[in-house]
């Protein structure tokens, strides 16, 4: 097993180069080998795996995840970094390195061009704590089959991933990245493990996608996202007026009628569905849509 950079080489590095670390890319770079080695035993099953990785930073878990698997495509904003990521993996001849912004680049093109060759895609990122829910959810609806996503995240994001119906955590995150796949959560990070250290503790979390095995199969995904949106966007409002007030076109008894009928007290929160309930109510909707 190949040991990538130690902080310390990376703090000699950044020192010669005039680098330093950048609070509006939400850098901290995780210092300690043992978790480095098991978020990169996490992010696949398969050698013959391609890894995207996002956000490689210096290279500290580029390195392990290029000695475990067939190929790496790391994506990096910080251009400064560009320089030390080339050096620390100088070594490796199946990590392509890729300077960019993750939320801007054509993700079909970068799997294609790097890692098409592979038995399958997985994701593994180390996510700032500012952009990590958009980040997911570009992943969850790239359409790309990925097999699964492996991130470090805020420990409270990372609570809210893999909460259940009907517990505080619960929200609009959870539901959406449930019809996607089944996320857990492996095991914490806390902040002491990492450099410069953040104010708050981080977990991993594995994101296992069903690929075109969902479990639940709504009539129309659209339909089935702006129901759960409207559910949390106001979560001290019961369903109903929660629906009524997102959806003005189909009134509020009618939403009441599609909640009775889909077997549900009008006066439920959203925070009490699972995904499947949504859909349920999604296709309700749908239906009078499409019939009015």
């Amino acid at each position: 097993m190949h040991i990538g950079p130690g902080i310390e080489k990376i703090r000699r590095q950044m020192m010669e180069k005039g680098i330093s670390f950048k609070k509006k890319f939400g850098q901290n770079f995780l210092s300690n080998s043992d978790i480095l080695m098991r978020i990169s035993e996490a992010a696949s099953s398969s050698p013959e795996s391609g890894i995207l990785e996002i956000g490689a930073g210096a290279g500290t878990l580029t390195a392990y995840l290029a000695d475990s698997y067939k190929k790496v495509a790391a994506v990096e904003i910080d251009s400064d970094l560009i320089s030390l990521l080339e050096e620390n993996l100088s070594e490796f001849d199946n990590v392509s390195v890729i300077c960019g912004d993750i939320m801007k680049t054509d993700l079909h093109a970068l799997v294609d061009g790097y890692l098409s060759d592979c038995d399958e895609i997985a994701v593994c990122a180390n996510l700032p704590y500012y952009i990590t829910t958009p980040i997911i959810m570009l992943l969850l609806e790239s359409g790309i089959p990925f097999s699964s996503i492996t991130i470090m995240i805020q420990k409270e994001v990372a609570d809210r991933l893999t909460a259940a119906p009907g517990t505080p955590d619960y929200g609009s995150i959870t539901a959406s990245c449930a019809y996607y796949g089944k996320a857990r959560k492996l095991f914490a990070v806390p902040a002491g493990n990492f450099t410069p250290p953040p104010k708050v503790d981080s977990a991993v979390v594995g994101i296992k996608l069903y690929g075109e095995n969902k479990p639940v199969a709504p009539k129309d995904e659209k339909t089935l996202f702006s129901v759960i949106g409207a559910a949390f966007a106001q979560r001290r409002k019961t369903l109903s007026n929660a629906l009524n007030a997102a959806m003005p076109d189909i009134g509020k008894d009618v939403i009441s009628d599609i909640l009775v009928n889909c077997g549900f007290d009008p006066a439920v929160r959203g925070e009490k569905l699972s995904v499947a309930q949504f859909s349920l109510i999604a296709d309700a909707v749908y239906d009078f849509r499409i019939n009015n």
